[in-house]
């Protein structure tokens, strides 16, 4: 389940940056051919990796709850969880403009369209993309950090007890006796 989940991640991580650097790297839509040709390499990306990635992440993270019982416990795996479902939403969001943008730059190339007004009608791809990996990070770090994600209980702060120490000059007697402190030993005889 691990692996699959590893996998998922490069994958997804992997696609996410492809596009990226597409895009950066795509011609201006004058040249439509090549514009077109870069279009459909995103699409494809899309399709055969960001996709397929995304849903092996989040099949394999939610299965990975279900058989491992202890992840029902911890904060961390329900954080990253609902984080899953919102970097399913984002990449959504991705797999959307990359196919209208092959739809249009198909259409620019039919002369159906105009080619200079494919920027405008393909807007946020860059920003989305940064997001989708800014979301994909953050669930990594938390699957490493694994951070103790508990709730305080009210009162806490003001009981000692809950901190774990107790206040100066209040050891208790067998405390003392044990150490061997006579005093404490008389005092709490």
């Amino acid at each position: 389940m691990k692996l699959l989940h590893t996998a998922g991640t490069v994958g997804l991580a992997g696609a996410v940056a492809c596009y990226l650097v597409l895009l950066q790297g795509a011609p201006e839509p004058t040249a439509i051919e090549a514009y077109a040709a870069v279009r459909e390499g995103i699409a494809r990306i899309c399709r055969w990796l960001l996709l397929p990635s995304m849903l092996a992440v989040l099949t394999s993270g939610l299965l990975a709850m279900a058989i491992h019982r202890p992840f029902l416990d911890k904060r961390w795996a329900w954080l990253k969880a609902a984080l899953g479902i919102v970097v399913f939403k984002a990449t959504l969001g991705v797999q959307a403009p990359a196919e209208r943008g092959e739809a249009l730059s198909l259409q620019a190339l039919a002369g159906e369209v105009d080619a200079a007004a494919l920027p405008t009608m393909i807007r946020d791809e860059a920003g989305t993309l940064w997001v989708l990996l800014a979301l994909s990070l953050a669930n990594i770090v938390l699957g490493i950090w694994r951070p103790r994600l508990r709730r305080r209980r009210a009162g806490a702060a003001s009981d000692p007890r809950a901190r774990g120490s107790e206040p100066r000059g209040s050891d208790s007697g067998a405390r003392t006796a044990v150490l061997g402190d006579s005093a404490g030993a008389r005092d709490a005889a």
